[in-house]
């Protein structure tokens, strides 16, 4: 991976590009919007936002995709327990990856589908 820029804005953007993900408590589909936001406005002036807006954004479409077949699921009864499961630790792994963004650290989140390349 190229040398990322962590300047303290850029860092800043990275932090609200992984935060962004919350509006998805107040807007439908708010948690892949905020991150497709930040990162179509800032990906071409910080490679540091670019890279770990990418990241937030392919996450939380993956985890839009875990909700939905897991929101088929409960018809078999074991969507509901991972519904829960899926909702905790994404609200943890978001909040994991804003504190490394504004460390200046790039985060990787686990099992995410690279779909923005």
């Amino acid at each position: 991976m190229n040398q990322l820029d962590t300047t303290p804005e850029s860092r800043m953007w990275a932090m609200i590009a992984h935060l962004s993900a919350l509006a998805g408590f107040v807007i439908p589909f708010g948690n892949i919007l905020g991150p497709l936001i930040v990162w179509l406005v800032k990906k071409d002036e910080m490679s540091f936002v670019n890279d770990q807006g990418k990241e937030a954004l392919n996450f939380n479409i993956s985890m839009t995709i875990y909700m939905l077949v897991s929101g088929a699921l409960i018809f078999v009864l074991i969507g509901i327990p991972l519904l829960v499961i899926l909702g905790i630790a994404w609200l943890i792994l978001v909040i994991l990856a804003a504190v490394k963004a504004n460390e200046g650290t790039a985060y990787r989140y686990p099992l995410t589908l690279r779909l923005v390349n």
